[in-house]
């Protein structure tokens, strides 16, 4: 999971969704659903602009590995249907995230404040560490570990995906480093668009930590990852932005 900056709506498609949302009885998750599957027009318009916002070809913004397939609301309509249209609640998974794992779950406090991670408000780095050797999550925080549970982030199939993903990025910044023009463009353009994007923008976050030769055991890569010409390259986004309100 990466931090990603929502993108702002066409104005009249933030009005289709502000008429949508009036359009529904306080509380009823029924009516809800009802308008969501009917407004063809205006899914569609979320997803596309969803894409938008989504690492590589438009990967789940959970797991950040399968396409993202689906429309997800982060908080669930069945919890709050007045947010079944509202912008800032949509976020784009794949249907094995969407529908196996995450489904209506929406952990949260004692003060009601939600315990899953949203990466267009949050740096899921600053709540979850990739220990890279082995593409396995650890939790910094209850946000982290109630994510980690939430959206299955530890699955088989994504731990190896990430430890192999590690390898392809080392691989692929070196070509960087030693190829000419041509052979930087096309590793650039790789590592922008594979899947597991947490890889990359781990292992560069964790370059810079006092102890990343020991997490690392190669001098060379961490220099290489260090480097600011491949970071501004790779327009590195290292926190969750845009704080001025987007969308309706």
């Amino acid at each position: 999971m990466i931090a990603l900056q929502r993108v702002r709506l066409p104005a009249d498609v933030a009005a289709e969704l502000v008429r949508l949302t009036a359009r529904i009885p306080p509380g009823d998750n029924k009516t809800a659903r009802q308008l969501w599957t009917r407004s063809r027009r205006a899914r569609a318009s979320i997803r596309e602009h969803l894409a938008m916002m989504a690492a590589g070809r438009g990967y789940c913004m959970y797991c950040g590995d399968g396409l993202g397939s689906s429309v997800d609301h982060h908080e669930p309509v069945a919890r709050n249907p007045l947010r079944a249209f509202d912008w800032l609640n949509h976020l784009l998974a794949c249907d094995y995230c969407n529908s196996h794992h995450k489904r209506d779950r929406y952990p949260v406090d004692a003060d009601g404040n939600a315990l899953l991670l949203d990466p267009t408000v949050d740096d899921p780095l600053e709540h979850l560490f990739l220990v890279l050797s082995i593409g396995k999550y650890r939790a910094l925080t209850e946000k982290g570990r109630q994510t980690i549970e939430v959206c299955g982030l530890n699955r088989p199939l994504l731990e190896r995906g990430r430890a192999a993903a590690v390898h392809q990025v080392a691989a692929l910044v070196t070509h960087w480093w030693f190829g000419d023009a041509d052979v930087r463009r096309s590793a650039l353009w790789t590592l922008r668009d594979q899947p597991h994007a947490d890889v990359l923008h781990a292992m560069l976050r964790q370059a810079r930590l006092p102890g990343a030769r020991t997490i690392f055991r190669d001098d060379d890569l961490v220099t290489l990852l260090c480097n600011e010409e491949l970071r501004d390259a790779l327009v590195v986004q290292t926190g969750a932005q845009g704080t001025e309100p987007l969308g309706q």
